[in-house]
């Protein structure tokens, strides 16, 4: 496998994480922040502070573990939040308190996950005993760390209903989500997109946990302007798929918490109606609207965004008309600075887009157009085949035609038929080569495919993919040439394919056989492995990955067939194709 960068290796190691793991990371990032600066600080013995750290990163790894064995992750972590709260307790460590009262963000965030991949993985009497045994340990490590057996009614009652609101929606999440049948890993399609977004998911998150610290409790309206804040992040996060409306909602809720933010606590105060995560929500939105809307459009949705912002800053600026002038500048300066920043970010981005697009486009099309050649060039062995045959015929019935005349009969049946298929196998592979293809081509070596079943083994036997192969194969000997081509072409991509991309791959597995289908009988292929490679690396043309499946497309749709290429339920990745035996069936004649 070729040596990874520094960030695509941490891209591959956030996007084997997912979601759950990058909000944890951006937890125990705000942890370390609040504890560093608490243990720096003058009040307190210096560095007293740092004793909540080996609980914090060992409850971390307790959640990131659960993905995989959630039943001892969950014990252990029940066992881990024990033993940090002893250690808080004999060196008196100050537990600042979070959601839950004197435990920390990583530790909720942590205990949601432990809590969340036993109900959605483990059997109903093993999650419901990892829930009872962290939600046990959470009350008893709370009441210990609280220094006192006679817990305040108000402390008591605002923790009670928390922690009871988080149980049962992770539960409820959990349960929504059961992978019981699904040994791997689940692919949504939202948590893959964000997990794609993950240093802008850690960046906000991290913000978020941040203002959540500063929170006052209720009945003030700092959760309101909290909860503004979170719907500008997700709009951030979710701007690159509508950034327009995102743009749009982002104004909304800005005005909305900028209304709110006159009645909360100290910490909005300072930004001018404005908190640190939908600052920068904002910037990441400017960047996204550049980068993938028109000019004209992002230029208004620019200038919308930046009048909402200037209107909720103007309404907290203390003492707007005695303000000197040079504070008026300077903070001009710095937004207009900071407006500008993003804007060339999203342009940058928005041409090396471009380019790489050309690029794409370009080499997918010199793909097709390499597939195309490879099948013109099959026309000479195809047709020449039946003309051969043509001529043979027709040289026979000449031969015995003055003592035999029945036999010309019979000849140019013959004749006929070899004549049909020939025209047929013609006009599908001249069909193939139409269209303004750029030039360009790749090496592609044909292998004869008289016999298909012999040779796949032997194509599996090369074991020039590198990884162990078992193959099935139940096919007719009366397939057709054409057919019989594709079929190798397809089995010999996709174990290239698996050789290439599945990472920690095993065994793959090749079954060729005949099925009763829509087309009536067809070809069945279906090559799966047990590899855990990311699936963008297979499943979409990049700059390292090949155009092979673009080929196996081509190939399979000019037979009139149907190929699907993606992750399978089993885990892996599965590649399927369906080909009509029948020459009519094909070519819908």
């Amino acid at each position: 496998m070729p040596t990874r960068s520094p960030l695509e290796r941490i891209t591959h190691y956030s996007r084997q994480l997912g979601l759950p793991g990058i909000v944890l990371l951006a937890a125990v990032l705000c942890d370390l922040v609040i504890i560093t600066d608490a243990a720096t600080d003058t009040w307190g013995p210096r560095g007293l502070d740092l004793w909540l750290v080996p609980g914090i990163l060992a409850l971390a790894a307790c959640a990131v573990w659960s993905q995989r064995n959630p039943l001892p992750a969950g014990v252990a972590g029940a066992g881990v939040l024990l033993s940090a709260t002893g250690l808080i307790v004999v060196t008196g460590a100050p537990s600042y308190t979070a959601l839950l009262d004197h435990i920390t963000f990583s530790e909720t965030v942590a205990g949601v996950e432990l809590v969340y991949f036993a109900v959605s993985t483990l059997r109903p009497f093993a999650a419901t005993f990892v829930t009872s045994t962290l939600v046990f340990t959470a009350v008893v490590v709370t009441v210990a760390r609280a220094g006192t057996w006679r817990y305040g009614p108000d402390n008591f009652a605002l923790t009670a209903i928390g922690g009871a609101a988080l149980v049962v929606v992770t539960v409820a999440a959990g349960i929504y989500h059961r992978r019981a049948r699904r040994p791997r890993r689940e692919h949504n399609e939202l948590l893959t997109f964000l997990s794609r977004q993950w240093p802008l998911v850690i960046v906000l998150s991290a913000l978020l946990f941040l203002e959540l610290s500063f929170v006052e409790p209720p009945p003030s309206l700092d959760l309101l302007v909290l909860l503004c804040a979170f719907g500008t992040a997700v709009l951030a996060v979710l701007g690159s798929k509508f950034p327009s409306q995102a743009v749009v909602y982002y104004c909304a809720l800005l005005l909305v918490s900028g209304m709110l933010v006159r009645s909360t606590g100290p910490l909005y105060d300072d930004f001018y109606g404005l908190t640190l995560s939908q600052v920068a929500s904002g910037m990441a939105l400017v960047v996204m609207v550049v980068r993938y809307e028109p000019t004209k459009r992002a230029t208004w949705m620019v200038v919308l965004q930046s009048v909402a912002v200037g209107v909720v800053t103007v309404i907290h600026t203390p003492h707007t008309i005695t303000l000197d002038a040079s504070s008026l500048r300077s903070a001009f300066a710095a937004a207009l600075l900071t407006l500008g920043i993003c804007v060339s970010i999203g342009m940058f981005l928005k041409a090396r887009d471009s380019e790489r697009n050309r690029v794409i486009a370009t080499a997918v099309g010199d793909a097709q157009t390499a597939e195309r050649m490879a099948l013109a060039r099959e026309l000479h062995d195809v047709v020449a085949h039946h003309v051969t045959g043509i001529v043979v015929q027709a040289q026979a019935a000449r031969m015995v035609a003055e003592q035999n005349p029945a036999v010309v009969t019979d000849a140019l049946a013959q004749i006929e038929r070899a004549g049909t298929d020939a025209m047929t196998a013609m006009r599908r592979l001249v069909r193939s080569m139409r269209g303004d293809a750029p030039a360009g081509a790749s090496e592609f070596s044909e292998q004869a495919t008289t016999d298909l079943a012999a040779d796949l083994r032997r194509l599996v036997d090369t074991g020039n993919h590198g990884i162990p192969t078992d193959l099935t194969v139940d096919v007719p000997d009366d397939l057709p040439p054409e057919v019989a081509r594709s079929a190798l072409r397809v089995v010999q991509e996709s174990l290239t394919n698996v050789g290439k991309h599945a990472a920690n791959a095993s065994r793959a597995v090749v079954v060729v056989d005949t099925v009763s289908g829509v087309a009536g009988e067809e070809l069945h292929i279906r090559v799966t492995d047990d590899g855990t490679e990311s699936t963008d690396r297979r499943g979409r043309p990049s700059e390292d990955s090949g155009y092979g499946l673009v080929g196996m497309r081509e190939r399979v749709d000019l037979l009139r067939g149907r190929l699907s290429a993606g992750p399978s339920p089993e885990g892996g990745w599965l590649v399927e194709a369906w080909i009509p035996l029948r020459t009519g069936e094909r070519n819908g004649e």
